[in-house]
């Protein structure tokens, strides 16, 4: 089992993973514009058009930085941040009644779970870079 779990592509399908949503995320907003920039009218964040656009430029950049392995510490500490951030706009479920509660509280703590992720993504690259 060692020998197939500490395989390089192993690895890189797991940080693909981690990084899915972000991809996926990334280019839905660069193909349907005007969706990304109504989602952040609907979070009530503005200026709505550059914000969607540097969404979309930071998830499909530092994404591709963790899979690359080119900087992958600082892509994931970015996407760790921008995780946090969106996640008290997003799931905001204290604010909900049930049953949406429950659905938006188990989004916020899943968050929750990315950012444990990205974290242990930099601590790992930051430590092998340490030992060399």
């Amino acid at each position: 089992m060692r020998r197939i779990f500490t395989h390089p592509a192993v690895r890189w399908l797991a940080l693909l993973f981690l990084c899915a949503a972000y991809l996926q995320g990334g280019f839905n907003k660069a193909t349907d514009f005007a969706s990304a920039v109504a989602e952040m009218n609907h979070f009530g964040l503005s200026p709505a058009g550059p914000l969607a656009a540097a969404v979309i430029v930071f998830e499909l950049g530092a994404a591709l930085m963790i899979l690359a392995g080119f900087y992958r510490w600082l892509g994931a500490l970015g996407l760790a941040g921008f995780t946090l951030m969106a996640t008290f706009v997003a799931n905001r479920f204290w604010e909900l009644a049930m049953p949406e509660r429950f659905m938006v509280a188990n989004a916020f703590f899943e968050h929750w779970g990315l950012v444990g992720g990205f974290l242990l993504v930099a601590w790992h690259d930051l430590s092998e870079r340490h030992e060399r």
